[in-house]
């Protein structure tokens, strides 16, 4: 099986897109987890010695050539050296919530930390955890002999003006059975959320316009594919959901029980959402701890509600538990070490691709090809591979005059797409990247070690350049 892998990102003024760019998750992953095995473990055990030499290397490339990285949180949203890592703030809030949790916003690693210090900035961060103070933080570090780090908080302004406000529903829809399934799914979830149960029949009405006409639709299916400039985390994003998922459900041979039960489980996959407060759903900025508990239990509440609906398949209730359960182990609930069920995965690639290319109210939606650009970089880990690439092949990206650039920082026009490698067409590099004017280059060769030699990291827009 192989793994569909790329560099990606948000909009165009976004770190992660550009090519080159430190991805912030594994070190705020790495320095919450060295904090955690320090509660544990004394300083010299191997454990401890063992985490901070994960970070310690993490560290490294960027400080080599920067010498300096600045990781900041900003509503939510983590900034490498003042940049917005956008996608992969979206992408990954359990990793920043858990960083919040520490007591900071910011930290500054210069060229020349080893590990000893940041051993001793993991006990810092320990001892002060109820009192997250920047002088003293910063004092006690000094005190300890750290000279290469340096801990913060952001100074608390008043941000709500930067908060989007969509709107709840997409104002123009163009398909007429489209539009009836997300009336007949609002009608459900808002009886869902009140305690009661849907009207007899209307799950399987729902089904039948969503199999029978919606994905036939090639309206429909434009306005779910593209970017999504309303802000819906129940009945709108669950009617997608579903249409995505019975679009890679075909993609890859499901038979015709297999899709009526993916669809029907891929709609009600987040109903538990009906039983979180709006409030924290809508929330611009990064979940506390407490609010992100009560949104991990969504797809546990899920599954208890639709365990309670004698007429739906067994599937479903499996699907809204599993769905955020990851393909190479990890996610919530925690399950143990159990694979999530075939279906289960289907619908977290779609779900993923739909919540990215929709609006929330503390970003704007992903471009399509952005969003797959994700989804190729957390194939193996989060998403299984296979579906991911089979989902990337359902929809044309980088279509052909597309201007783009590539990870060595090439920019060239798309002059042929590669159906066996969506994400890597063959292009022409131009001298200003906005005209065919050189070789050609096929980005799906790999080199002796069987890795690309590039990758697409953004699309160009054809205007003057800045």
């Amino acid at each position: 099986m192989q793994t569909v892998t790329a560099a990606g990102g948000a909009a165009p003024a976004s770190r992660d897109e550009r090519a080159g760019a430190t991805d912030p998750i594994p070190i705020l992953k790495a320095l919450t987890s060295l904090r955690q095995v320090t509660a544990l473990y004394p300083h010299n055990h191997t454990i401890v010695q063992q985490a901070a030499a994960t970070l310690h290397d993490l560290l490294q490339p960027h400080l080599a050539e920067r010498g300096a990285i600045r990781l900041d949180v900003i509503e939510g949203e983590v900034h490498v050296d003042a940049e917005p890592c956008r996608l992969e703030s979206a992408a990954n809030p359990q990793v920043v919530t858990d960083f919040l949790e520490m007591g900071l916003d910011s930290v500054h690693i210069t060229r020349g930390v080893d590990r000893e210090e940041l051993q001793a900035t993991a006990k810092v961060l320990l001892e002060h955890r109820e009192r997250p103070v920047e002088g003293s933080l910063n004092a006690t570090l000094a005190q300890r002999g750290v000279s290469h780090v340096d801990l913060g908080r952001l100074i608390a302004l008043d941000t709500r003006w930067r908060a989007y406000d969509w709107p709840e529903a997409p104002e123009n829809v163009l398909d007429p059975a489209y539009a009836e399934s997300l009336r007949l799914a609002q009608d459900a979830f808002q009886a869902l959320g009140q305690g009661r149960g849907p009207a007899s029949g209307v799950i399987r009405e729902i089904l039948h316009l969503l199999v029978s006409k919606v994905i036939k639709s090639n309206a429909a299916l434009g306005q779910i594919l593209a970017l999504k400039e309303y802000e819906n985390h129940t009945y709108c994003h669950s009617v997608n959901v579903a249409i995505l998922s019975l679009l890679l459900g075909r993609q890859i041979g499901l038979n015709d029980a297999m899709l009526e039960a993916l669809v029907e489980g891929a709609l009600l996959h987040d109903v538990g959402k009906t039983r979180v407060p709006v409030e924290i759903l809508k929330k611009p900025g990064a979940l506390d701890r407490r609010e992100w508990e009560v949104v991990r239990r969504h797809p546990v509440a899920g599954a208890a509600l639709l365990l309670e609906i004698e007429t739906l398949s067994p599937f479903s209730a499996t699907m809204a538990l599993e769905h955020h359960r990851h393909y190479g182990g990890g996610g919530y609930p925690d399950l143990g070490d159990q694979e999530p069920h075939p279906l289960s995965q289907i619908v977290a690639v779609a779900d993923v691709y739909e919540a990215l290319t929709g609006a929330r109210s503390y970003r704007p939606p992903a471009l399509p090809e952005h969003a797959c650009l994700i989804l190729a970089r957390i194939a193996g880990r989060q998403l299984n591979p296979f579906l991911v690439k089979a989902f990337i092949g359902v929809v044309t990206f980088f279509p052909v005059g597309t201007l783009v650039r590539t990870s060595r920082g090439e920019r060239g026009v798309v002059v042929r797409t590669n159906p066996a490698d969506p994400l890597h067409p063959v292009i022409v590099l131009g001298a200003d990247g906005m005209a065919p004017a050189g070789s050609e280059i096929d980005t799906s060769l790999r080199g002796p070690d069987g890795a690309y030699e590039r990758h697409i990291v953004e699309t160009l827009r054809s205007g003057p350049r800045s």
